[in-house]
């Protein structure tokens, strides 16, 4: 697979009293992920992760990521620990190397309307681990479900982004790749304020869905959406 080339299935990619004393407890170590998990197996292993399932509008979008232990890029950690720079940097930085492979799965407003955001967000995450150009011995999954059907062998992690480097690594390819898509959609559908909330039910968004009514690409299904088109229908 070419470098800087991210595989996605998605037309939507063409055009965040007084002191009291108590008790001293003994501080808590900080973790941040490792590759111990991926270390248990001999051939290569990919992490999944998502990034969108709250969202009134646009995509739920999946990433798989394939790292080895002398790829890991400085820095790398948990999506949400991270600023909107940072994980900028490391995606790029992930991009350009010839030893990661990124690969992105996406589900469409109409496919999650469909299926629910739950199925929709597996059957993205099974895309994104087909779209790698290698069969990976294992896919460590961000969350307590596997997808069905999936290609390979699966691991579901509860909060693996913050326990494996390659879910982390996929939590951020998925995050910025997402509010890529968002930014670019606000061009395309102004007034929502896409650009700012990237689609979350913010007051702002609630709004102005009122004002404007529902775009194409806002989850009719979700109730905040499902209100105004109903409202609109009894005018």
């Amino acid at each position: 697979m070419p470098k800087g080339c991210i595989v996605t299935n998605s037309s939507f990619c063409q055009n965040v009293p007084s002191k009291i004393s108590l008790p001293k407890k003994a501080a808590m170590p900080k973790t941040s992920p490792d590759y111990s998990f991926e270390s248990q197996f001999s051939g290569p292993v990919c992490g999944v992760d998502e990034a969108g399932r709250g969202p009134l509008a646009g995509p739920v979008v999946a990433a798989a990521v394939i790292l080895t232990p002398e790829s890991v890029p400085s820095g790398l950690n948990d999506s949400k620990v991270l600023s909107q720079g940072r994980r900028e940097l490391l995606l790029n930085e992930m991009l350009a190397r010839d030893d990661i492979f990124v690969s992105l799965g996406i589900a469409e407003p109409e496919e999650i309307d469909r299926l629910n955001i739950l199925h929709a967000s597996m059957a993205a995450m099974g895309r994104a681990v087909a779209g790698l150009p290698i069969l990976p011995d294992m896919a460590l999954i961000d969350g307590n479900r596997r997808p069905p059907d999936m290609c390979c062998p699966s691991q579901a992690i509860i909060k693996g982004d913050a326990k494996s480097l390659s879910i982390a690594a996929a939590s951020i390819a998925a995050k910025v790749i997402r509010d890529r898509l968002m930014v670019e959609a606000d061009s395309r559908f102004p007034g929502y304020g896409l650009a700012g909330h990237k689609g979350y039910p913010t007051k702002a968004h609630k709004e102005a869905l009122r004002n404007l009514g529902v775009s194409p690409i806002h989850r009719q299904s979700y109730r905040p959406v499902a209100d105004v088109i109903r409202q609109s229908s009894v005018k």
